[in-house]
Parts: structure tokens; sequence; C-alpha cells
């Protein structure tokens, strides 16, 4: 069976930021070790997804396109890939109608079958989700 990993926000955000360099090449190097010599698949989360893309730009003032393509980068990077498959990507890209963090929300929300109540009536323009 395949070993199987998910990432918290911590090990991200190095990943993301590359600081500091010895935590950063750290993390590169067990991660690598996982994937490329004990053939594991790492994972990150939405949550984590989410608070790194928040943490970005409050602490780094990295603006919002910037975040969404550092994550973007970080997931094609082939060390960890999104747990909620490639369509984090497709969310990741878009840039138009409700925020990352709606449809990072929805996404978990759809994946456990469930529907998402808002009073957001852009988030309840997405699939899935229904506006009180």
């Amino acid at each position: 069976m395949t070993p199987r990993f998910g990432i918290d926000t911590s090990v991200l955000m190095r990943l993301l930021t590359g600081e500091p360099e010895a935590e950063f090449d750290r993390c590169v190097a067990h991660l690598s070790d996982l994937v490329l010599r004990r053939g594991a698949e790492v994972f990150v989360g939405n949550q984590v997804l989410g608070e790194s893309y928040i943490a970005l730009q409050h602490h780094y003032r990295i603006s919002k396109v910037d975040a969404r393509a550092g994550l973007a980068k970080v997931l094609g990077s082939g060390l960890v890939a999104p747990l909620n498959g490639r369509e984090i990507l497709d969310i990741l890209a878009l840039d138009t109608g409700c925020g990352l963090m709606d449809r990072l929300i929805a996404n978990d929300y759809q994946r456990a079958g469930l529907v998402t109540l808002t009073l957001n009536q852009r988030m309840s323009s997405l699939s899935g989700c229904q506006r009180i």
C-alpha cells in the first residue's frame, strides 16, 4: 500500500515562501525523500490552502493573484497534491465571482455530499450552494 501523508500550514508556508531557508530546505528534502524514494503521496487539504492564502496576504503582503499563483506552483511541483483533486487547481485559477475561501468551503461540503447554505449572493451562485 502507498504511504499517504497530509501537510499542515507550517509546511506549506515554507514551500511557498522559502523562509526560513533552513526549514525550507528540510521540508523539501523530507518531502522529496517521501515522494521520490519511498513512493509516497503527500496531500494538502482545503483548510491548509485557505490558511496559507490568508497568511501570504496578511504577513507577507502578497496580492490575492500572486498568492493563488504561488499555491498553484507548489501544487504543480510534484511534492504535494491537492487532497480534493485537480479541481482545486481550476479553483485557484479563477479570479472572478466569489473568492477563493468561499470556493474552497463549497468544494469541501460538495465532496461530502452536502449543500452549502450561505447568506452571500456571490457564493450562492456556485454549484451546490443555496442562499438563505
